[in-house]
Protein backbone atom coordinates (compact mmCIF):
# COMPACT_ATOMS: atom_id res chain seq x y z
CA UNK A 1 0.00 0.00 0.00
CA UNK A 2 2.86 2.36 0.80
CA UNK A 3 4.45 1.58 -2.56
CA UNK A 4 1.20 2.43 -4.34
CA UNK A 5 0.77 5.62 -2.33
CA UNK A 6 4.25 7.03 -2.95
CA UNK A 7 4.88 5.87 -6.53
CA UNK A 8 1.50 5.70 -8.33
CA UNK A 9 0.88 8.08 -11.23
CA UNK A 10 -2.23 8.89 -13.27
CA UNK A 11 -1.26 6.34 -15.93
CA UNK A 12 -0.63 2.59 -16.02
CA UNK A 13 2.61 2.01 -14.11
CA UNK A 14 4.98 -0.80 -15.04
CA UNK A 15 7.49 -0.87 -12.20
CA UNK A 16 8.41 -2.86 -9.10
CA UNK A 17 4.90 -2.67 -7.63
CA UNK A 18 3.53 -4.88 -10.43
CA UNK A 19 5.44 -8.10 -9.60
CA UNK A 20 5.08 -7.34 -5.89
CA UNK A 21 1.34 -7.13 -6.41
CA UNK A 22 1.47 -10.77 -7.56
CA UNK A 23 3.95 -11.64 -4.80
CA UNK A 24 1.54 -10.28 -2.19
CA UNK A 25 -1.16 -12.76 -3.18
CA UNK A 26 1.33 -15.63 -3.12
CA UNK A 27 2.51 -14.76 0.38
CA UNK A 28 -1.03 -14.27 1.68
CA UNK A 29 -1.96 -17.69 0.29
CA UNK A 30 1.19 -19.25 1.75
CA UNK A 31 0.51 -17.84 5.22
CA UNK A 32 -3.09 -19.10 5.19
CA UNK A 33 -2.03 -22.53 3.90
CA UNK A 34 0.61 -22.73 6.65
CA UNK A 35 -2.03 -21.71 9.21
CA UNK A 36 -4.26 -24.53 7.94
CA UNK A 37 -1.32 -26.93 8.09
CA UNK A 38 -1.02 -26.41 11.84
CA UNK A 39 -4.64 -27.47 12.41
CA UNK A 40 -6.02 -30.95 12.91
CA UNK A 41 -6.90 -32.60 9.60
CA UNK A 42 -10.47 -33.18 10.77
CA UNK A 43 -10.97 -29.43 11.22
CA UNK A 44 -10.20 -28.67 7.58
CA UNK A 45 -12.37 -28.80 4.49
CA UNK A 46 -11.24 -31.11 1.63
CA UNK A 47 -9.97 -28.06 -0.27
CA UNK A 48 -8.01 -26.80 2.73
CA UNK A 49 -6.45 -30.23 3.21
CA UNK A 50 -5.33 -30.19 -0.42
CA UNK A 51 -3.41 -26.93 -0.05
CA UNK A 52 -2.35 -27.05 3.62
CA UNK A 53 1.41 -26.69 4.17
CA UNK A 54 2.81 -29.03 6.81
CA UNK A 55 6.03 -27.79 8.36
CA UNK A 56 7.96 -24.56 7.87
CA UNK A 57 9.21 -23.99 4.29
CA UNK A 58 12.86 -23.03 3.97
CA UNK A 59 13.93 -19.58 2.78
CA UNK A 60 15.09 -21.13 -0.51
CA UNK A 61 11.71 -22.80 -1.02
CA UNK A 62 9.82 -19.57 -0.34
CA UNK A 63 12.11 -17.59 -2.65
CA UNK A 64 11.74 -20.11 -5.46
CA UNK A 65 7.99 -20.20 -4.93
CA UNK A 66 7.35 -16.45 -5.03
CA UNK A 67 9.90 -15.63 -7.75
CA UNK A 68 9.19 -18.58 -10.04
CA UNK A 69 10.17 -17.17 -13.44
CA UNK A 70 7.01 -18.28 -15.22
CA UNK A 71 4.64 -16.43 -12.93
CA UNK A 72 6.26 -13.69 -10.85
CA UNK A 73 5.32 -10.79 -13.15
CA UNK A 74 1.63 -11.27 -13.97
CA UNK A 75 0.74 -14.62 -12.41
CA UNK A 76 -0.72 -17.19 -12.50
CA UNK A 77 -1.18 -18.01 -8.83
CA UNK A 78 -0.29 -21.49 -7.59
CA UNK A 79 0.11 -23.04 -4.16
CA UNK A 80 3.22 -24.07 -2.28
CA UNK A 81 2.01 -27.68 -2.37
CA UNK A 82 1.86 -27.48 -6.17
CA UNK A 83 5.38 -26.01 -6.23
CA UNK A 84 6.65 -28.80 -3.96
CA UNK A 85 5.21 -31.37 -6.38
CA UNK A 86 7.08 -29.63 -9.21
CA UNK A 87 10.41 -29.70 -7.37
CA UNK A 88 9.92 -33.39 -6.53
CA UNK A 89 9.30 -34.20 -10.20
CA UNK A 90 5.72 -35.37 -9.60
CA UNK A 91 4.07 -33.06 -12.14
CA UNK A 92 4.53 -35.17 -15.23
CA UNK A 93 2.35 -37.34 -17.43
CA UNK A 94 5.16 -39.93 -17.57
CA UNK A 95 6.29 -40.90 -14.04
CA UNK A 96 10.04 -40.64 -13.62
CA UNK A 97 10.51 -38.69 -16.86
CA UNK A 98 10.16 -35.15 -18.08
CA UNK A 99 6.60 -34.15 -18.97
CA UNK A 100 5.52 -34.23 -22.61
CA UNK A 101 4.46 -30.63 -22.37
CA UNK A 102 6.18 -28.96 -25.32
CA UNK A 103 3.26 -29.13 -27.76
CA UNK A 104 0.59 -28.00 -25.23
CA UNK A 105 2.85 -25.13 -24.19
CA UNK A 106 3.46 -24.14 -27.81
CA UNK A 107 -0.30 -24.04 -28.44
CA UNK A 108 -0.83 -21.55 -25.61
CA UNK A 109 2.12 -19.49 -26.82
CA UNK A 110 0.68 -19.45 -30.34
CA UNK A 111 -2.73 -18.41 -29.07
CA UNK A 112 -1.14 -15.69 -26.95
CA UNK A 113 0.81 -14.37 -29.94
CA UNK A 114 -2.40 -14.32 -31.99
CA UNK A 115 -4.10 -12.06 -29.45
CA UNK A 116 -0.94 -9.94 -29.25
CA UNK A 117 -1.12 -9.34 -33.01
CA UNK A 118 -4.83 -8.48 -32.80
CA UNK A 119 -4.19 -6.02 -29.98
CA UNK A 120 -1.14 -4.49 -31.66
CA UNK A 121 -3.01 -3.94 -34.93
CA UNK A 122 -6.33 -2.71 -33.52
CA UNK A 123 -5.38 -0.79 -30.36
CA UNK A 124 -3.75 2.22 -32.12
CA UNK A 125 -7.08 2.93 -33.83
CA UNK A 126 -9.05 3.03 -30.57
CA UNK A 127 -6.76 4.66 -27.97
CA UNK A 128 -8.12 5.30 -24.51
CA UNK A 129 -6.84 8.89 -24.71
CA UNK A 130 -9.59 9.54 -27.24
CA UNK A 131 -12.20 8.87 -24.53
CA UNK A 132 -11.23 12.08 -22.70
CA UNK A 133 -10.72 14.20 -25.81
CA UNK A 134 -13.01 16.96 -27.04
CA UNK A 135 -13.36 15.11 -30.35
CA UNK A 136 -15.00 12.19 -28.53
CA UNK A 137 -17.48 14.51 -26.81
CA UNK A 138 -18.47 15.97 -30.17
CA UNK A 139 -19.49 12.56 -31.52
CA UNK A 140 -23.15 11.42 -31.41
CA UNK A 141 -24.31 9.42 -28.39
CA UNK A 142 -24.49 6.10 -30.26
CA UNK A 143 -20.91 6.50 -31.48
CA UNK A 144 -19.64 7.15 -27.95
CA UNK A 145 -21.34 3.95 -26.75
CA UNK A 146 -20.02 1.84 -29.64
CA UNK A 147 -16.51 3.22 -29.12
CA UNK A 148 -16.58 2.13 -25.47
CA UNK A 149 -17.80 -1.31 -26.53
CA UNK A 150 -14.98 -1.88 -29.05
CA UNK A 151 -12.33 -0.25 -26.88
CA UNK A 152 -13.27 -2.33 -23.83
CA UNK A 153 -13.13 -5.64 -25.68
CA UNK A 154 -9.84 -4.84 -27.40
CA UNK A 155 -8.20 -3.48 -24.27
CA UNK A 156 -8.62 -6.83 -22.51
CA UNK A 157 -6.57 -8.59 -25.18
CA UNK A 158 -3.32 -7.31 -23.70
CA UNK A 159 -4.12 -9.19 -20.49
CA UNK A 160 -5.21 -12.26 -22.46
CA UNK A 161 -1.86 -12.22 -24.27
CA UNK A 162 0.21 -12.05 -21.08
CA UNK A 163 -1.72 -14.80 -19.33
CA UNK A 164 -1.63 -17.20 -22.27
CA UNK A 165 2.13 -16.78 -22.72
CA UNK A 166 2.87 -17.25 -19.01
CA UNK A 167 0.56 -20.25 -18.93
CA UNK A 168 2.67 -21.75 -21.70
CA UNK A 169 5.79 -21.25 -19.57
CA UNK A 170 4.13 -23.00 -16.63
CA UNK A 171 3.01 -25.87 -18.86
CA UNK A 172 6.45 -26.51 -20.34
CA UNK A 173 8.01 -26.71 -16.85
CA UNK A 174 5.34 -29.16 -15.72
CA UNK A 175 3.65 -26.78 -13.29
CA UNK A 176 0.57 -26.73 -15.49
CA UNK A 177 0.05 -30.50 -15.21
CA UNK A 178 -3.36 -31.27 -13.73
CA UNK A 179 -3.66 -35.04 -13.86
CA UNK A 180 -5.52 -36.95 -16.57
CA UNK A 181 -9.08 -36.86 -17.84
CA UNK A 182 -11.50 -39.80 -17.95
CA UNK A 183 -9.94 -40.96 -21.23
CA UNK A 184 -6.44 -41.00 -19.78
CA UNK A 185 -5.26 -37.89 -21.62
CA UNK A 186 -3.03 -35.48 -19.67
CA UNK A 187 -4.53 -32.13 -18.68
CA UNK A 188 -2.33 -29.03 -18.66
CA UNK A 189 -4.72 -26.46 -17.23
CA UNK A 190 -3.53 -26.23 -13.61
CA UNK A 191 -2.18 -22.72 -14.26
CA UNK A 192 -4.77 -21.62 -16.81
CA UNK A 193 -5.92 -18.04 -16.40
CA UNK A 194 -8.11 -17.86 -19.51
CA UNK A 195 -10.94 -19.90 -21.02
CA UNK A 196 -10.60 -18.38 -24.46
CA UNK A 197 -13.61 -19.95 -26.19
CA UNK A 198 -15.96 -19.03 -23.35
CA UNK A 199 -14.48 -15.52 -23.22
CA UNK A 200 -15.15 -14.98 -26.92
CA UNK A 201 -18.62 -16.54 -27.10
CA UNK A 202 -20.43 -15.93 -23.81
CA UNK A 203 -23.20 -13.30 -23.89
CA UNK A 204 -23.22 -13.06 -20.08
CA UNK A 205 -21.23 -10.93 -17.66
CA UNK A 206 -20.93 -13.92 -15.35
CA UNK A 207 -19.55 -15.88 -18.31
CA UNK A 208 -16.81 -13.31 -18.85
CA UNK A 209 -15.93 -13.40 -15.15
CA UNK A 210 -15.80 -17.22 -15.32
CA UNK A 211 -13.45 -17.10 -18.32
CA UNK A 212 -11.17 -14.12 -17.57
CA UNK A 213 -8.41 -14.11 -14.94
CA UNK A 214 -9.82 -17.39 -13.66
CA UNK A 215 -6.76 -18.29 -11.63
CA UNK A 216 -6.91 -15.10 -9.57
CA UNK A 217 -10.67 -15.47 -9.21
CA UNK A 218 -10.15 -18.98 -7.82
CA UNK A 219 -7.52 -17.61 -5.42
CA UNK A 220 -9.93 -14.95 -4.13
CA UNK A 221 -12.70 -17.53 -3.76
CA UNK A 222 -10.42 -19.86 -1.80
CA UNK A 223 -8.65 -17.41 0.49
CA UNK A 224 -11.10 -14.52 0.85
CA UNK A 225 -14.70 -15.37 -0.10
CA UNK A 226 -14.90 -18.79 1.58
CA UNK A 227 -13.07 -17.50 4.66
CA UNK A 228 -15.89 -14.98 5.14
CA UNK A 229 -18.44 -17.75 5.56
CA UNK A 230 -18.83 -16.78 9.22
CA UNK A 231 -20.64 -13.61 8.08
CA UNK A 232 -23.57 -15.75 7.00
CA UNK A 233 -24.29 -13.57 3.97
CA UNK A 234 -23.10 -14.48 0.46
CA UNK A 235 -23.67 -11.02 -0.98
CA UNK A 236 -21.67 -9.38 1.81
CA UNK A 237 -18.87 -11.91 1.37
CA UNK A 238 -18.85 -11.24 -2.38
CA UNK A 239 -18.82 -7.47 -1.85
CA UNK A 240 -15.89 -7.68 0.59
CA UNK A 241 -14.01 -9.98 -1.80
CA UNK A 242 -14.41 -7.42 -4.59
CA UNK A 243 -13.32 -4.66 -2.20
CA UNK A 244 -10.17 -6.67 -1.48
CA UNK A 245 -9.51 -6.98 -5.23
CA UNK A 246 -10.02 -3.25 -5.74
CA UNK A 247 -7.54 -2.30 -3.00
CA UNK A 248 -5.10 -4.98 -4.15
CA UNK A 249 -5.04 -3.44 -7.63
CA UNK A 250 -4.15 0.00 -6.26
CA UNK A 251 -5.36 3.11 -4.50
CA UNK A 252 -7.01 4.81 -7.48
CA UNK A 253 -10.72 5.44 -6.97
CA UNK A 254 -11.35 4.00 -10.43
CA UNK A 255 -10.67 0.48 -9.17
CA UNK A 256 -13.40 0.80 -6.54
CA UNK A 257 -15.89 2.09 -9.10
CA UNK A 258 -15.05 -0.73 -11.52
CA UNK A 259 -15.58 -3.53 -9.01
CA UNK A 260 -18.68 -1.83 -7.58
CA UNK A 261 -20.12 -1.80 -11.09
CA UNK A 262 -19.20 -5.46 -11.58
CA UNK A 263 -20.99 -6.34 -8.33
CA UNK A 264 -24.12 -4.46 -9.41
CA UNK A 265 -24.19 -5.95 -12.91
CA UNK A 266 -23.78 -9.53 -11.69
CA UNK A 267 -26.62 -9.15 -9.18
CA UNK A 268 -28.97 -7.70 -11.80
CA UNK A 269 -27.99 -10.25 -14.44
CA UNK A 270 -28.72 -13.18 -12.11
CA UNK A 271 -32.10 -11.69 -11.24
CA UNK A 272 -32.91 -11.19 -14.93
CA UNK A 273 -31.98 -14.80 -15.73
CA UNK A 274 -34.26 -16.00 -12.93
CA UNK A 275 -37.03 -13.72 -14.21
CA UNK A 276 -36.83 -15.12 -17.74
CA UNK A 277 -36.76 -18.67 -16.38
CA UNK A 278 -39.77 -18.14 -14.07
CA UNK A 279 -41.91 -16.14 -16.49
CA UNK A 280 -43.76 -18.36 -19.04
CA UNK A 281 -44.07 -15.65 -21.73
CA UNK A 282 -40.42 -14.61 -21.42
CA UNK A 283 -39.24 -18.23 -21.31
CA UNK A 284 -41.27 -19.04 -24.43
CA UNK A 285 -39.84 -16.04 -26.26
CA UNK A 286 -36.27 -16.88 -25.23
CA UNK A 287 -36.66 -20.48 -26.42
CA UNK A 288 -38.00 -19.51 -29.86
CA UNK A 289 -35.42 -20.91 -32.27
CA UNK A 290 -35.78 -18.24 -34.94
CA UNK A 291 -35.27 -15.45 -32.40
CA UNK A 292 -32.20 -16.91 -30.69
CA UNK A 293 -29.59 -15.43 -33.09
CA UNK A 294 -31.22 -12.01 -32.70
CA UNK A 295 -31.23 -12.27 -28.90
CA UNK A 296 -27.61 -13.46 -28.94
CA UNK A 297 -26.42 -10.45 -30.94
CA UNK A 298 -28.33 -8.05 -28.69
CA UNK A 299 -26.97 -9.75 -25.56
CA UNK A 300 -23.41 -9.58 -26.85
CA UNK A 301 -23.74 -5.89 -27.70
CA UNK A 302 -25.22 -5.04 -24.30
CA UNK A 303 -22.74 -7.30 -22.54
CA UNK A 304 -19.63 -5.74 -24.08
CA UNK A 305 -21.01 -2.21 -23.98
CA UNK A 306 -21.41 -2.34 -20.21
CA UNK A 307 -18.25 -4.38 -19.76
CA UNK A 308 -16.41 -1.53 -21.46
CA UNK A 309 -18.39 0.92 -19.32
CA UNK A 310 -17.12 -0.84 -16.17
CA UNK A 311 -13.54 -0.81 -17.46
CA UNK A 312 -13.46 2.95 -18.06
CA UNK A 313 -12.56 3.85 -14.43
CA UNK A 314 -10.30 0.78 -14.19
CA UNK A 315 -8.14 2.05 -17.06
CA UNK A 316 -8.43 5.83 -16.67
CA UNK A 317 -7.78 5.74 -12.90
CA UNK A 318 -8.38 9.35 -11.90
CA UNK A 319 -11.76 10.77 -10.93
CA UNK A 320 -11.47 13.65 -13.39
CA UNK A 321 -10.94 11.37 -16.40
CA UNK A 322 -13.47 8.60 -15.86
CA UNK A 323 -16.09 11.04 -14.59
CA UNK A 324 -15.73 13.00 -17.83
CA UNK A 325 -16.40 9.84 -19.86
CA UNK A 326 -19.34 8.79 -17.70
CA UNK A 327 -20.88 12.25 -18.02
CA UNK A 328 -20.54 12.06 -21.80
CA UNK A 329 -22.85 9.02 -21.87
CA UNK A 330 -25.04 10.24 -19.00
CA UNK A 331 -23.96 7.52 -16.54
CA UNK A 332 -25.82 5.05 -18.71
CA UNK A 333 -24.59 1.92 -16.91
CA UNK A 334 -25.54 3.18 -13.47
CA UNK A 335 -28.93 4.41 -14.67
CA UNK A 336 -29.79 1.13 -16.44
CA UNK A 337 -28.68 -1.29 -13.76
CA UNK A 338 -29.89 0.63 -10.71
CA UNK A 339 -33.25 1.08 -12.46
CA UNK A 340 -33.43 -2.65 -13.18
CA UNK A 341 -32.39 -3.48 -9.62
CA UNK A 342 -35.20 -1.45 -8.08
CA UNK A 343 -37.74 -2.38 -10.77
CA UNK A 344 -37.12 -6.13 -10.57
CA UNK A 345 -39.62 -6.88 -7.75
CA UNK A 346 -42.39 -5.10 -9.69
CA UNK A 347 -41.42 -6.85 -12.93
CA UNK A 348 -41.70 -10.21 -11.17
CA UNK A 349 -45.16 -9.32 -9.88
CA UNK A 350 -46.33 -8.62 -13.42
CA UNK A 351 -44.51 -11.34 -15.36
CA UNK A 352 -44.31 -14.30 -12.94
CA UNK A 353 -47.52 -16.21 -12.13
CA UNK A 354 -48.30 -16.83 -8.49
CA UNK A 355 -47.84 -20.60 -8.80
CA UNK A 356 -44.30 -20.06 -10.12
CA UNK A 357 -43.54 -17.84 -7.14
CA UNK A 358 -44.80 -20.55 -4.78
CA UNK A 359 -42.58 -23.14 -6.48
CA UNK A 360 -39.61 -20.80 -6.11
CA UNK A 361 -40.38 -20.31 -2.42
CA UNK A 362 -40.53 -24.08 -1.86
Amino acid sequence: MAGYFFTATESYDIKWTMPHCVLTLKLIGLVIDYYDGRKEVQALTPEQRQFAVRGVPTLLEVTGFVYFYGAFMVGPQFSMTQYHKLTRGELTDVPGQRPNSFVPALKRLGLGLFFMVVYTVVAPYIPEEYLVSDAYLEQPFWFRCVYILIWGKTMLYKYVTCWLVTEGVCIITGLGYNGKDEKGRPKWDACANMKVWLFETTPYFTGTIASFNTNTNAWVARYIYKRLKFLGNKLLSQALSLLFLAVWHGLHCGYLVCFQMEFLIVIVERQLIDLVHDSPPLAAMASTTILRPFFYVIQQAVHWMFMGYSLVPFCLFSLEKWLKVYKSIYFLGHVVFFTLLFAMPYMRKVLVPRKEKLKKAE
